[in-house]
C-alpha cells in the first residue's frame, strides 16, 4: 500500500485536492473538506465514493480511507453530498453555504428526474432558479433566447408538452418577473421550500428484488421505508 495518495473531492460547486496518508481516517478527510469550504452545519453531509463493484457508497468515518473499497484511481475520487435532509429547510438551514449546496443538489436531482416534479411546479421552480442565478428580470437585457443555455426543466416535462423553447421561456419569465427584489439566497430558499414537499424529496433509493425476482426500489427517508 502506498504511503500517501492524492484524493479529489467534488462538492456541488467546487473541486478540492488533498493528499492523504495511510493512517488518514474518513473523518479526518471529511473534516479537512468542511474546514476548506467553511461549512459548519456538517451533520447533513457525507463523502460518497464508487466502490470496486461500481456501486455508490458512503465513506465510513472511523475507518482509514485507504482500507475502504474505493475504486483505484489517481487521484481517488470522492463526492461531498447531502446525506440527510432537513425536515424543514427554513428552520434548519442556517449558513448560506449549506443552503447553496442543498439547493444545487436538489435542483440537479429534479432536473435529472431523480426527484419527480409535475410540469407546473417545475416551471415555478425554474423561475426561482433564474432569480437565484441572474437576479431581477430586466426587459432591456433579458430578451428572447436569454435562457437558452440554462438547464431549467426536466427533459420529461419538455418531451410531454409540445411547447417551443420560446414558449417555455415565456412561461418561466412570467413567474420570474414576480420575484423582483428577491435576494439570491431567498430565491434558493423558496425553491427548496417547494421542493421539500415533492414526494421523492429526501428519499434514498436502493435497488432490491423480491422472492419472485421482481426488481423493486426500496426508498428510505426520515419517516421510514417505502417500496
Amino acid at each position: 500500500m502506498p504511503k500517501s495518495m492524492n484524493v479529489r473531492v467534488t462538492t456541488m460547486d467546487a473541486e478540492l485536492e488533498f493528499a492523504i496518508q495511510q493512517s488518514t481516517t474518513g473523518k479526518q478527510l471529511f473534516d479537512q473538506v468542511v474546514k476548506t469550504i467553511g461549512l459548519r452545519e456538517v451533520w447533513f453531509f457525507g463523502l460518497q465514493y464508487t466502490d470496486s463493484k461500481g456501486d455508490l457508497t458512503w465513506i465510513k468515518l472511523y475507518k482509514k480511507v485507504m482500507t475502504q473499497d474505493v475504486k483505484k484511481e489517481n487521484p481517488l475520487q470522492f463526492k461531498f453530498r447531502a446525506k440527510f435532509y432537513p425536515e424543514d429547510v427554513a428552520d434548519e438551514l442556517i449558513q448560506d453555504i449549506t443552503l447553496r449546496l442543498f439547493y444545487l443538489q436538489v435542483k440537479n436531482a429534479i432536473l435529472t428526474d431523480e426527484i419527480y416534479c409535475p410540469p407546473e411546479t417545475s416551471v415555478l421552480l425554474a423561475s426561482y432558479a433564474v432569480q437565484a442565478r441572474h437576479g431581477d428580470f430586466m426587459k432591456a437585457i433579458h430578451n428572447s433566447g436569454f435562457l437558452t443555455n440554462d438547464r431549467l426543466l426536466p427533459q420529461r416535462v419538455m418531451d410531454q408538452h409540445k411547447m417551443s423553447r420560446d414558449e417555455w421561456e415565456q412561461s418561466i419569465t412570467t413567474w420570474w418577473n414576480e420575484h423582483r427584489g428577491m435576494l439570491r439566497e431567498d430565491a434558493m430558499m423558496e425553491y427548496l421550500k417547494i421542493a421539500q414537499d415533492l414526494e421523492m424529496y429526501g428519499v434514498n433509493y436502493f435497488e432490491i428484488r423480491n422472492k419472485k425476482g421482481t426488481e423493486l426500489w426500496l426508498g428510505v427517508d426520515a419517516l421510514g421505508l417505502n417500496i
